[in-house]
């Protein structure tokens, strides 16, 4: 139990260092133009597929790891 807690902050930061790069890779979808009230990309229908979809999935995943690490080291 002590190495879990020894080890806890540096898995955390390892689940946010990867999630914060799994969220900055996705494609936002929306352009400058949308800003100012311009391009309709709204109305679009947009699926995600391969890689798109893989870094959605990743980002959820870490997400619910990053939410429970930080849940487990309030119990520690």
């Amino acid at each position: 139990m002590e190495t879990l807690v020894a080890f806890l902050p540096y898995i955390q930061i390892v689940i946010s260092i990867l999630l914060i790069i799994s969220i900055l890779l996705q494609q936002t979808g929306s352009d400058l133009g949308g800003a100012f009230g311009g391009g309709d990309s709204g109305s679009v229908k947009y699926t995600r597929r391969g890689f798109e979809k893989t870094l959605f999935r990743a980002s959820i995943v870490l997400g619910i790891l990053f939410v429970l690490s930080a849940l487990l080291s309030l119990t520690l």
